[in-house]
């Protein structure tokens, strides 16, 4: 028998997914606290300061005001009736999955576990892991999943910067262990996203989230794979997908650039393709597509060279300003961000860097901090070789192009011009 909670939701991890998780919910009325155990997140928004691109410091202190609060103790999670876990899962240094912090999560709400509580893991992960894993560890203490307390899984689909779709408004997937924890699942989600769709389960629901980012994953390195040699045999690749994408069914128009970042594309396939390798079975696709897209930086920088030989320059020597270091515009995230590897490449080879980005106060490339300049116009006329690997906002692409000395648009955004070159 469940008893009565203080709270009606405890949001694990409070980052770019936990975050707003926890703005959704508080708005919408429900009783809302936030567990992270880095002290500093947990200070900064109890001052009312967001560490989050997509929320505000105003939206953090409207949220204290609807009564939520951060904490770095698991023992508010006895005082909740629901517990969404958002934690990082990234990959070990050998491509593994890394579900340290699920682990962790999962013991401090086991510790806390009460019957009647449902229990959500929104971290990406491979199928099975919500049964396997978390299952056996949160029934350990003898409460039993569908009888004393409820397991769902509920893939999150934050996308950083996205001004059109939020957590509101973006459909919420949920799969349960039974089909009452899938209920349980989205009676809460019910109460502040406007369409919950149920999975057949925990698996299809997890399976769910690694289809998406590896269909795109796939169709990006198809266009990156493209940009290598459509150069080569004189065909506008830019032009080509604007055509194509006038065709109203069966294609989804996607763009080559100078890798893949974030958490969900670089991450989430090798996912399912060490789920498929446990299997004894390749996974070709997603192998193939990591190959191409890891290759990307390298071919930035090859083309890079290119330009910089027209000139009658070497790379070594040669002052290359870069435009945009994140891994989207117009948010600070640099999580796998492909410039990253872009500068270590050009580094090796001896170019001189300097960088500009509004977002970014300090970078580093190679173990050493990167020149920052705040007059990316003046840069660019003196810089050898301009390369725009992040069309932020504050970046405008006309000037650019009339005073830099030589642009290389890694993202296709630049107008047609006699000193820019896209991949």
């Amino acid at each position: 028998m469940s008893r009565s909670s203080t709270v009606d939701l405890v949001v694990v991890g409070l980052g770019y997914v936990g975050l707003p998780l926890a703005r959704s919910a508080a708005a919408a009325g429900l009783r809302v606290v936030g567990l992270d155990r880095s002290r500093r997140v947990v200070d900064g928004l109890n001052s009312g300061r967001s560490h989050v691109d997509d929320i505000t410091d105003a939206e953090v202190r409207a949220m204290l005001d609807q009564g939520f609060r951060a904490v770095d103790g698991a023992e508010v999670i006895a005082d909740a009736a629901a517990v969404v876990v958002c934690v990082p899962t990234p990959l070990t240094e050998h491509g593994a999955p890394d579900l340290g912090a699920v682990h962790a999560a999962v013991d401090d709400i086991a510790a806390h576990l009460h019957p009647g509580t449902l229990v959500v893991l929104e971290s990406t992960t491979y199928p099975g892991t919500t049964d396997e894993v978390v299952r056996p560890r949160l029934e350990a203490g003898g409460l039993r999943v569908g009888t004393d307390f409820h397991l769902a899984f509920s893939p999150e689909r934050i996308d950083p910067g996205n001004a059109s779709f939020g957590l509101e408004n973006t459909p919420k997937v949920v799969g349960g262990i039974t089909a009452d924890c899938t209920k349980a699942a989205r009676a809460l989600y019910e109460r502040f996203v406007s369409r919950v769709v149920e999975a057949k389960g925990t698996r299809e629901a997890e399976m769910a989230k690694l289809l998406e980012n590896t269909y795109r994953h796939i169709n990006i390195a198809l266009v990156n794979e493209m940009s290598m040699f459509c150069r080569e045999i004189g065909v506008d690749l830019w032009d080509a997908i604007r055509c194509a994408s006038t065709k109203p069914f069966g294609f989804a128009p996607f763009y080559p650039g100078p890798g893949v970042g974030g958490h969900c594309i670089p991450i989430d396939p090798n996912y399912l393709s060490y789920k498929v390798r446990s299997l004894g079975i390749p996974f070709r696709f997603v192998e193939l597509a990591q190959e191409i897209n890891q290759r990307m930086p390298v071919h930035v920088v090859n083309r890079a060279a290119d330009l910089l030989n027209d000139q009658g320059k070497a790379v070594r020597g040669s002052r290359v300003l870069l435009l945009g270091v994140t891994y989207k515009p117009d948010i600070s995230d640099q999580r796998e961000s492909p410039a990253l590897a872009v500068a270590e490449n050009l580094l090796a080879r001896g170019a001189e860097l300097v960088y500009f980005d509004p977002r970014v106060e300090d970078w580093k490339a190679g173990g050493a901090s990167v020149e920052r300049t705040d007059d990316y116009l003046a840069e660019a006329e003196t810089a050898d070789l301009t390369i725009l690997l992040q069309p932020h906002r504050e970046i405008d692409l006309g000037l650019l192009a009339d005073r830099a000395r030589a642009l290389f648009d890694t993202r296709g955004k630049s107008a047609d011009h006699p000193r820019v070159v896209k991949l």
